[in-house]
Formats: C-alpha cells, structure tokens, sequence
C-alpha cells in the first residue's frame, strides 16, 4: 500500500512541467537556498496567502528548470504550495517514503524544528528528466512551516 501512495504521488510529481524556457541544468546548493531565502522572506512580509500564490505559480520566480519552491506544514507534513506540482498540494506526505525507505518529509520536519534549516538527503522524482533521484534539498522554518527547495545529485 505504502509503495503504491509513493508510485502514485511519483506519477502526479512527473506531471508537473518545468518552466517554458527553463535549461536542463542542474540548479545549485547556493540557488536552492537563494530560493527558500527569498520565498520565507516573502511569506513574512506578504504573509501566507499571498506568498503561496507566488510559489504555487509554475511561471513565477520559485520555478527554475529543476529547482522548485514548496512549503509543508510541520503539524502534520501537509504540501500547502508547491512551485512545480499542485496535485501535492493539500496532500500529506509525512508518512510517505522514498525510493530507499526514507521518511523525508519526517526528515525535513525535524531538521526545521531542531536546527531550524539545514540539508536533508532522499530521492525524489525530477520534474525535467522524470526520472527517480538523489536529491537534497535544504529546508527553513518558517512560523509553523518550512520552505524547502532541493537539488537533483546526477
């Protein structure tokens, strides 16, 4: 059952396209934290309605080739935006595990409320090769959520 949820939430993930225009390039550790920087920043001052409009949009500046913005609840591990698939959202994922066993998002949680940001590893799929990969993504708390944003490793 478990496996099933992934490979279907995997399968929604692959639907999403990146950017029109976006390269094949493999976005940086140094773009992905520009990135959660730049989308916590704006959730603290246009607060949480306004800045998940801005992330949700696959045009707009939290999308860029194979790097996307997406914001979890830390309760209960809740997509509530993400930049390259908005199937996810409204979806918890808490529970779910990637391609080697890995809870990330329990991962993700806890880097947020223990040390606040930091560098989380698992697979996922990449919205510009479709493909199952190593990812790392770095997560920020933000009041009662984290931004994350995540390069591929290939």
């Amino acid at each position: 059952m478990q496996r099933r949820y992934f490979l279907g939430l995997a399968a929604a993930m692959l639907a999403g396209a990146p950017r029109a225009g976006a390269t094949n390039t493999h976005g940086t550790r140094e773009q992905a934290m520009a990135m959660v920087e730049k989308a916590a920043a704006l959730i603290s001052s246009e607060g949480k309605d306004k800045a998940f409009a801005v992330i949700d949009d696959p045009t707009g500046p939290f999308v860029n080739g194979d790097l996307y913005v997406f914001v979890t609840s830390i309760d209960n591990g809740t997509t509530v935006a993400h930049g390259a698939n908005k199937a996810l959202i409204g979806k918890s994922l808490l529970h779910i595990k990637d391609a080697d066993g890995k809870l990330f998002i329990q991962a993700m949680i806890d880097m947020a409320q223990s040390k606040g940001e930091g560098w989380v590893d698992y697979k996922w799929p990449n919205p510009v090769t479709h493909k199952i990969e190593a990812k790392s993504s770095f997560v920020k708390k933000v009041g009662d959520v984290f931004v994350g944003c995540g390069i591929y490793q290939n």
